[in-house]
């Protein structure tokens, strides 16, 4: 591609914008052992968290996942156990990652040379999203990311900012549960299911296109916008 063409491409700035669990990586069960492992020290943690009750967590805000996994404490102490778990989680995840989908990275990779700017957004604490960037090697891929302990935001608010920050003509959610999809039509955006994933958007409307792998994002991001 010669330096002009880069230039008129550059023109029109498109953005994918990536959910990570589920869509970029499966981390349930680093998660579940992590926040069990941290349990096991605080005395009125008595119930260790399964893995089917962690994965139904994902996805949703952090108030949304204590009042789900720590029911039986006080509304108070619920944060006060959640914060020290995602903490500890922080750290364990930077030397026991999840494990990545399928040619991510050489996907990620693929998209930058279409033209495509990169951005993470997840309901998140800060630190998770930096964890994946480190396992992945991707810290050069991905140009922004957001996630809910940033801004306390709903995922739908932070797609938008992140779009709008980013100054982009053109951008396409990617995500695998209808809390994401929901979240890019606030965003007003386009919204790519990730049907490998932990979610079903069956019966839903709204969705955009479907990929039944990673691998797949570069040809069917590509038709949404008519640019290779």
């Amino acid at each position: 591609m010669t330096e002009k063409m880069k230039q008129e491409k550059e023109k029109f700035r498109r953005g994918i914008i990536l959910d990570v669990d589920g869509t970029l990586w499966d981390a349930v069960r680093v998660i579940t052992d992590s926040w069990n492992a941290y349990g096991c020290d605080i005395p009125d943690v008595t119930r260790e968290i399964t893995y089917p009750a962690m994965q139904g967590c994902l996805g949703k805000t952090m108030p949304a996942i204590a009042d789900i996994l720590f029911s039986y404490l006080s509304p108070e102490r619920r944060l006060e156990v959640l914060d020290g778990a995602m903490s500890y989680e922080i750290e364990y995840m930077w030397d026991h990652p999840g494990v990545l989908y399928p040619d991510v990275v050489r996907t990620l990779q693929k998209l930058k040379e279409d033209g495509w700017h990169l951005y993470i957004v997840s309901n998140c604490q800060k630190g998770y999203i930096e964890d994946f960037l480190h396992a992945a090697g991707a810290e050069d891929l991905i140009e922004d990311h957001l996630c809910y302990e940033d801004t306390h935001e709903e995922k739908g608010y932070n797609i938008k900012l992140c779009v709008d920050r980013n100054i982009l003509d053109y951008a396409v959610y990617v995500g695998d549960t209808a809390g994401d999809l929901q979240a890019s039509r606030e965003a007003g955006i386009d919204f790519i299911y990730a049907a490998y994933g932990f979610g079903d958007v069956t019966g839903v409307e709204g969705v955009t296109a479907q990929i039944s792998s990673f691998a797949q994002l570069p040809e069917t991001a590509a038709l949404l916008t008519g640019k290779d």
